[in-house]
């Protein structure tokens, strides 16, 4: 792996990248992280290789005007290669790293984006006909974008206005919420949330909880909805993005990092 090579592909489009062994742990580091720092300089992407294996990374392809790249850890498995591949890039006002699913056929910036569509963005692009230059836009007639949440228009939903919530945070993990205006939550299921369960547990697991240990019954829980549709309208707001202002109700999904297993090499968080 030459890194000489790999800072000069992200530096074409005008950023820095570092390789760096782990800092200091308690514990030995095992794998690999993909991050993005910051130094006297500022910032800079930071891929940290453990010393458990060897690993090749590879950039797969750069679009210096979109100023993203597709970057591709190769790594050792007991059997098999894996390869986790990561959309790395510039937008709006920062860099941003994001891991893209494993979907055949991935080997350009743009299908990486493709890939981190959910479905019903897809599906909205294709009713609109979009072309090709217009789909990656983060306002087309199909839907709008700010960071890693879609806004689809839903022009005919109707919404009670006692059933809308203001100023409601869209959050995904630990990252910083974006606040919406307005929004209506409809459907999914109540789950119960707490420091030790962030991940949040359904009604059955939770009372199994309290029964099993009743301790459980001291900690801090809040009761959500999972899966539920969410729609949003009015001002999006987001201090690494520019604010967004929806006409109408639209509905609400995030991009499909998660369910990429390269996710748990990111540390990166919006």
């Amino acid at each position: 792996m030459d890194s000489t090579v790999l800072e000069k592909q992200f530096a074409r489009m005008g950023a820095r990248l570092k390789i760096s062994a782990p800092r200091r742990r308690r514990f030995a580091f095992r794998g690999f992280a993909v991050d993005i720092r910051e130094d006297k300089r500022g910032p800079f992407f930071d891929v940290t290789l453990g010393e458990d294996a060897e690993r090749e990374l590879d950039v797969l392809d750069v679009q210096p005007a979109d100023r993203h790249l597709l970057l591709l850890v190769r790594e050792p498995a007991d059997h098999y290669e894996e390869k986790h591949k990561f959309l790395c890039g510039h937008d709006e006002r920062d860099w941003f790293a994001a891991a893209v699913p494993e979907t055949a056929g991935v080997g350009t910036v743009r299908a990486a984006m493709e890939a981190l569509k959910p479905d019903e963005v897809l599906a909205a692009q294709a009713r609109k006909r979009l072309k090709g230059r217009h789909r990656n836009r983060r306002h087309n007639r199909a839907f709008i974008r700010q960071g890693e949440w879609f806004f689809i228009p839903q022009p005919d939903l109707a919404v009670d206005a006692k059933l809308a919530f203001r100023n409601e945070p869209l959050v995904r993990g630990m990252g910083k919420p974006h606040m919406a205006e307005f929004a209506y939550r409809t459907g999914g299921e109540t789950v119960y949330v707490s420091r030790d369960y962030p991940q949040g547990l359904a009604e059955a697991e939770y009372k199994a909880l309290l029964t099993r240990k009743p301790s459980a019954k001291r900690l801090t829980w809040q009761a959500m909805r999972r899966n539920a549709a969410v729609y949003v309208r009015g001002k999006v707001r987001h201090p690494d993005h520019k604010t967004v202002k929806l006409n109408g109700w639209h509905q609400v999904l995030p991009n499909t990092e998660s369910r990429a297993a390269s996710m748990r090499h990111l540390t990166f968080l919006d």
